[in-house]
């Protein structure tokens, strides 16, 4: 799929063409072009196995892609890998902290490994990247005794410690329970909200939808489609849904339309495949024959019905 030729490279904080990934005949990523516009959260979804982590550690300079081009903030990689990627932060495959170290400890231990990262700040930006992910009261726990919510907000610290223009985080809320998903949720928002664009990679539809403003759905290494969530949502059916107590006749009327109606407790649900079936004409035509609306909503489609509808299967709506 291309990117959107309306969107300037200049205003992309990812942008890919062609990419592709393959292991001796296995092809993890095919073709892939991505368009993160600059300031988007933006929801790379996909089942386990898709190609998401494969994608990811390509733009990031820890694999080498077997074909296509990777800009990541409007510079080529990885030939100006060295001058970006002290702008992007990163969470890839969990955090791994030493166990025995409180949260402070390990965090000074990862700055002092980057190379561009100041000593002489380092004790602030420790404290202050804490602080940002809700952690200020915990800094001096050892890490073994965080909860996985407080580890995965600890791993977004460490990708903090420096001021950044681009998050990357690679399911973010695997394992985690409600109260750490909702924690990690609300901290990818308060980034965006701030002007950091936030690349997330999970498989959990519920979470993508909740804090996304961007999606591209992955499924057996391609990118299948890309665009806002509500553009996305609007390129599927709609639904239109009446609640009557004549719902057999209701049914009758429907299907004389060219829908499909399916019965429902209050009433009646049919798919709404294309524009002709506006939804003024139906209501009118319900009254008309006598049919009793007690109500008569139109709904669009789901990220989930989306994906149902490229691929023929579902996944984890929710963990």
């Amino acid at each position: 799929m291309t990117a959107d030729p309306l969107v300037a490279t200049t205003e992309l904080a990812i942008e890919t063409t062609g990419l592709t990934k393959a292991f001796g005949r296995q092809r993890a990523v095919h073709d892939v072009d991505l368009a993160v516009p600059r300031g988007s959260v933006y929801g790379f979804l996909g089942p386990n196995g898709s190609g998401k982590t494969s994608t990811i550690r390509m733009l990031l300079g820890l694999t080498q892609a077997t074909g296509g081009e990777i800009r990541l903030l409007g510079s080529r990689m990885p030939d100006d890998l060295r001058r970006v990627l002290p702008r992007v932060g990163a969470l890839v495959e969990g955090p791994a902290f030493a166990p025995y170290l409180s949260g402070r400890a390990n965090l000074r231990r990862l700055d002092t490994a980057d190379r561009d990262a100041p000593g002489a700040t380092r004790k602030s930006r420790v404290d202050e990247a804490l602080d940002r992910v809700g952690l200020g009261h915990a800094a001096d726990k050892k890490a073994h005794a965080y909860s996985l919510g407080m580890k995965q907000r600890l791993g977004i610290a460490g990708a903090l410690l420096m001021p950044r223009d681009l998050l990357i985080l690679d399911e973010p809320s695997n394992g985690l329970d409600p109260q750490g998903t909702r924690e990690v949720r609300s901290l990818i928002g308060s980034l965006a909200a701030d002007g950091t664009t936030v690349f997330v990679s999970s498989h959990l539809l519920s979470e993508i939808e909740q804090m996304c403003t961007h999606v591209g759905v992955m499924s057996a290494g391609r990118l299948l489609l890309q665009g806002t969530l509500d553009d996305v949502r609007r390129q599927g059916v709609q639904r239109v849904t009446v609640v009557t107590p004549d719902a057999e006749a209701a049914q009758r009327i429907l299907a004389t339309l060219g829908l499909e109606p399916e019965l429902l407790p209050t009433g009646v649900s049919a798919a709404l495949p294309t524009t002709e079936q506006e939804p003024e004409r139906l209501n009118a035509a319900l009254v008309a024959g006598g049919v009793r609306v007690r109500g008569f909503s139109v709904s669009g489609a789901t990220l989930e019905d989306r994906f149902v509808d490229l691929t023929g299967e579902g996944f984890a709506v929710a963990e």
